[in-house]
């Protein structure tokens, strides 16, 4: 290991387990759908305040959502 942890996710698959789009899980956790399309992609890590807010809409144990790459 080259001491670079990378948050990763699996945000997406568990959303669409739920059959629900970007914009419902951003609706029900309230924030932007670009902010759930950006969680998914990489691009931003989550608050703790949000990654747990996530994991309460998706019914999912923090570390079934979030891990390091």
């Amino acid at each position: 290991m080259d001491g670079k942890l990378i948050l990763r996710n699996h945000l997406k698959e568990a959303r669409l387990e739920k059959g629900w789009s970007q914009a419902d899980l951003a609706d029900w956790v309230g924030v932007s759908r670009q902010t759930i399309s950006s969680i998914e992609t990489g691009q931003f890590n989550p608050t703790a305040k949000l990654a747990l807010i996530l994991c309460i809409a998706l019914e999912k144990k923090f570390e079934d959502l979030f891990y390091f790459d």
